[in-house]
């Protein structure tokens, strides 16, 4: 069971991660509704691992990534888009993160790509 932070601009969407990750026996220990406070979250709570939106306002997903990388060199962070573009998965791998789901979601690929991220 991991500890997770779960970072969408988007009520509905954090909701229903949230849903697949408590189902599939992880607990949700903070939610985040952009980047700046996707950062904060993290150093407060420490997380296992982070679940992160690329489009959010204040500060994206991938900006957000490479500053808690900077500061915690072993944060597991899954990037969550619904762009699906090969463009983002690439800079999205190359600035630390462990996987990439693309929206909507699907149950067995969110806790697959966990698995593999802590694995």
């Amino acid at each position: 069971m991991a500890k997770v932070l779960v970072v969408d601009d988007a009520a509905f969407m954090r909701m229903m991660i949230k849903d697949i990750l408590v189902k599939g026996g992880h607990e949700v220990v903070g939610e985040a509704e952009n980047g700046r406070v996707a950062i904060q979250k993290y150093q407060e709570l420490l997380p296992d691992i982070v679940t992160m939106d690329i489009t959010m306002p204040e500060m994206e997903g991938i900006e957000a990534l490479k500053e808690i990388r900077k500061q915690h060199p072993a944060a597991k962070v899954i990037m969550c888009s619904a762009m699906g573009q090969q463009g983002m998965v690439v800079q999205a791998i190359q600035a630390g993160a462990k996987d990439f789901v693309v929206k909507p979601f699907q149950g067995d690929r969110v806790l697959e790509s966990l698995a593999k991220a802590l694995g």
